[in-house]
């Protein structure tokens, strides 16, 4: 269950793999609580305004399909296979540049300081530092040879 804070914490989560068991609500306005930042407009950014003030309004439950179809959650697994599939997902993504993905997720978060916020980042990641490492090299040359990158070659 991802209830108030949990549901919350999920929601910040850079992505969340669920069990098809899983249930998802925000209940601040049922027990005298609310919450008037990140579990107000993260959610807003996930589902839409309209959808995260039903949310928070109605405080309804929220089944894993309800969730993934309304953009809440990127994954349903069976329950027995939650640890395992998240391990599979999470080195999945591990096999990709590090650094670039430290800058893509720079770039999403860049968001809320405006374009002009975001178009520093860019130029600063990508122009003065990432097209000369070692891992952009190995990213480039695997995907254009059509293999698995050597992630050694990341300087983890």
């Amino acid at each position: 269950m991802a209830v108030g804070g949990g549901n919350v914490l999920q929601m910040v989560c850079d992505v969340t793999i669920a069990a098809d068991t899983a249930m998802f609500r925000q209940v601040g306005p049922m027990v005298g609580s609310f919450d008037a930042g990140y579990g107000t407009w993260y959610l807003e950014d996930l589902v839409g305004k309209k959808r995260a003030k039903e949310i928070w309004y109605s405080n309804p439950k929220i089944s894993p399909q309800q969730a993934l179809d309304w953009g809440l959650i990127n994954r349903i697994v069976p329950a027995a296979d939650l640890q395992a599939e998240t391990r599979r997902w999470a080195l999945e993504i591990a096999d990709r540049g590090a650094f670039a993905l430290a800058s893509v997720k720079a770039a999403f978060n860049a968001r809320h300081g405006g374009v002009s916020g975001l178009s520093r980042m860019a130029h600063d990641l990508l122009l003065r530092g990432y097209l000369d490492t070692e891992e952009h090299d190995e990213m480039a040359k695997s995907f254009a040879e059509r293999r698995k990158p050597d992630s050694s070659k990341f300087g983890h």
